[in-house]
């Protein structure tokens, strides 16, 4: 017998096994009830993920959970926001219990492990569609944003890039990974790791911020339109993992345009930098610097050789022609 809609809430998602003090009512009522300390206020971020455009459609129901979590809670550490709540919109084509079960863990994998507890949501039937909104706390005044970059700024990234892009290139069968890499490539792709530490060690150190999910090129443009600024970076100076070094291609295309990577890009002032390292080694977090915020509009991107490099795509849009 099928599962019904209520009974499917309670039985994968109700028992949750987490309960934080500011959730004064959570699911099982019409809204949730939260409580938001004095001096704090509230981050709000939501991402949709549709089956065969954010995710394979041969992707396990574990990794789409975890997934869907870990983008929202990546747009959380790119405003410097401590991860408290979210809720869950999810479209099924059937309930699938076997499934249910695999995705819920998978959610709540990465929920107890930020101690972010799910309040409320829905289910409907449809195609396979999941809608994540997530909740944070910063202190008044302390978000990151991408409107404050600065002239003179340098650009910093986490951690390396286009792995995740790589790693769906072989999904597709369009490339093969080094074997020895092969899994850790994936595992970038299906469960990145949302930079929620990195996110709280920079606040108050940084001018501007946002994570790496449409790719570089296009996400530091967004930082230089709201800025109004330009940017230039240098390809020696991107990070690269082994596995792409190894994966015998050029990496630069997939690195500034292949997206879904969920590192954080700030941009730091040059008299904060050495206060930044000192943060940023008691946290344990890396940053790599690539390149400068300069007058202007537009990112610039230098070769090995300081020449000027084109790439041949500027990253992720929905609705873009192919």
């Amino acid at each position: 017998m099928a599962v019904g809609e209520f009974e499917l809430i309670a039985r994968y998602f109700q028992q949750q096994n987490l309960q934080r003090d500011d959730v004064l009512v959570g699911i099982g009522d019409d809204g949730a009830v939260l409580t938001v300390a004095p001096g704090k206020q509230l981050v709000v971020a939501m991402d949709t993920l549709v089956a065969g455009v954010h995710f394979p459609e041969q992707a396990s129901p574990f990794d789409i959970g975890y997934k869907a979590l870990a983008v929202n809670l990546s747009d959380l550490a790119a405003m410097g926001a401590e991860p408290a709540w979210f809720t869950l919109a999810l479209t099924l084509p059937e309930a699938d219990e076997a499934w249910l079960q695999e995705f819920s863990r998978g959610l709540f994998t990465l929920a107890r492990r930020h101690m972010v507890q799910l309040v409320g949501g829905d289910t409907t039937r449809g195609p396979l569609t999941i809608t994540v909104q997530a909740h944070g706390f910063v202190s008044d005044k302390v978000a990151m944003r991408r409107s404050t970059a600065r002239a003179g700024d340098r650009i910093y990234v986490t951690g390396p890039l286009g792995d995740a892009a790589l790693a769906l290139q072989s999904v597709l069968g369009k490339v093969a990974l080094p074997e020895e890499h092969s899994e850790s490539l994936l595992q970038r792709l299906h469960r990145p790791t949302p930079r929620v530490t990195a996110g709280l060690a920079l606040r108050g150190l940084t001018s501007s911020c946002i994570d790496i999910s449409d790719g570089l090129l296009a996400d530091l443009g967004h930082i230089c339109s709201a800025s109004k600024v330009g940017a230039v970076i240098r390809l020696a100076d991107i990070p690269l993992s082994e596995g792409m070094r190894a994966a015998g291609i050029d990496p630069y295309p997939l690195a500034l345009s292949g997206g879904d990577d969920y590192e954080l890009l700030c941009t730091i002032p040059p008299g904060l930098i050495k206060t930044l390292e000192r943060a940023l080694y008691d946290m344990n977090v890396q940053l790599h610097c690539i390149g400068e915020i300069e007058a202007g509009s537009g990112v610039r991107c230098l070769d090995q050789s300081g020449a000027p490099y084109q790439s041949a795509a500027s990253g992720y849009q929905h609705f873009q022609p192919e």
